[in-house]
């Protein structure tokens, strides 16, 4: 029923981008927006249950968040009274005509300029992420700081920081044109994407409030989606997201313990969202538009879409990681294309492959437990056991830690084998 209590929930969450860009729009002011939409947020819930939601609840939103701040700035300025209640709440002509200018264009820009304010580069990515989290996504300063792993009050002092960086750096609230819609659309798909690998990185009690994260950043994706329908990186960000969120329910076991993609259990991924992938990912394709986020999305693909780990093809998943070091050179992504390489033509070469990037990648607990997985294939175990102690000294949780304790277990198992 449209007057139920989640169903107004979902309905004002589903509205706060495009009312809170419009009130941005109008004030100019972030915190001004803000307190707007929520104000009309707390009328919406005590005026829909009684009367019934309005025909276009985002407009009924704007306008009532709208004139509620234009009744607080009156009462300072001159210490009117609020208007009645039943004047406030006779908006239909008026949401009528603001539905109406409500259009697809309109609805693109307000939008593009929230997040654009919110990735200013004026601000780190930090501070970024806190931003986009409080003011396009709604959530509370208590959730983003369970989420970070930081007290309420330093989360609280981030977001300030980068609300004040905005207001002094005089961010422009129209909306930028081609070349810079188009440079600043990527600080916000990477803004994006570093908020999911927030919420991926999930362990132990935390994985609650960071695996939110990874939803958060997946509806940030799709609102993208609907902004940008034919922009195929979006499409491939998009994908890569769901399809790295399919397997969340199979990367720890119940003691929290981290399980390799290749020992989870298939069945249990969410087909869903790995059909709904493949999609765009096939509709990304046929744009012949090839970016990063697509080339990703192509490789997560593959290990979905194989039926079990011994099925997953190895070779074109190297091909298409050597796409991607063109695409975007990095130590990280020649660190992946190894671990390629060792399924397709063994790990001496592999391990060829990662020396180089030793001193670019020392402080990566993933390239030492990799290296030290390398070593332990070719019988180098002293070595390798080296390699998985500088790796668990380097983990960024208890269960990456225990992971590698495990291997060091087994060579430990192994009595010392041969080098």
């Amino acid at each position: 029923m449209s007057t139920d209590p989640a169903w107004i929930d979902a309905a004002l969450i589903s509205a706060r981008p495009q009312a809170l860009a419009a009130l941005l729009r109008y004030f100019r002011d972030m915190d001004t927006a803000e307190e707007a939409f929520q104000e009309a947020c707390l009328r919406a819930l005590q005026s829909w249950p009684d009367k019934g939601p309005p025909r276009n609840p985002t407009a009924w939103l704007i306008m009532v968040g709208r004139n509620a701040a234009l009744d607080v700035n009156r009462r300072r300025r001159m210490h009117d009274s609020l208007p009645d209640e039943a004047s406030m709440s006779d908006l239909d002509d008026a949401e009528v005509s603001l539905a109406e200018r409500l259009d697809g264009a309109d609805y693109r820009d307000d939008i593009l300029r929230l997040l654009f304010v919110c990735c200013h580069p004026e601000l780190p990515a930090t501070q970024q992420i806190a931003l986009a989290l409080r003011i396009v996504s709604g959530l509370t300063v208590p959730q983003i700081a369970r989420a970070f792993l930081v007290s309420d009050a330093a989360m609280e002092q981030r977001i300030t920081r980068a609300k004040g960086r905005v207001s002094k750096a005089g961010v422009p609230f129209e909306t930028p044109g081609a070349t810079e819609r188009a440079r600043r659309l990527a600080a916000v798909a990477a803004m994006v994407y570093l908020i999911f690998n927030e919420g991926y990185s999930v362990t132990g009690e935390d994985a609650e409030a960071r695996g939110r994260l990874s939803e958060e950043a997946i509806r940030l994706a799709r609102l993208l989606l609907q902004l940008f329908p034919a922009e195929p990186e979006i499409m491939g960000l998009t994908a890569l997201l769901l399809l790295q969120h399919s397997r969340f329910g199979t990367r720890f076991d119940s003691a929290g313990q981290l399980v390799l993609l290749e020992d989870q259990d298939r069945s249990l991924w969410n087909l869903l969202m790995i059909n709904e992938a493949l999609a765009l990912i096939d509709k990304a394709l046929r744009h012949r538009q090839p970016g990063p986020y697509q080339v990703q999305a192509a490789i997560a693909a593959l290990h979905a879409s194989a039926a079990s780990a011994k099925d997953t093809d190895w070779q074109q998943i190297e091909l298409l990681y050597g796409t991607l070091e063109r695409l975007q050179p990095s130590p990280v992504v020649s660190l992946n294309r190894a671990v390629a390489v060792a399924k397709v033509r063994g790990p001496a070469e592999a391990l060829a492959l990662i020396e180089p990037l030793e001193r670019q990648l020392a402080g990566y607990f993933h390239f030492h437990g990799v290296r030290g997985a390398f070593l332990k294939e070719l019988g180098r175990i002293s070595e390798a056991r080296e390699a998985l102690g500088r790796a668990i000294a380097l983990a960024n949780s208890a269960a990456e830690a225990a992971h590698i304790r495990q291997h060091l277990d087994h060579l430990s198992a192994a009595g010392g084998a041969s080098e």
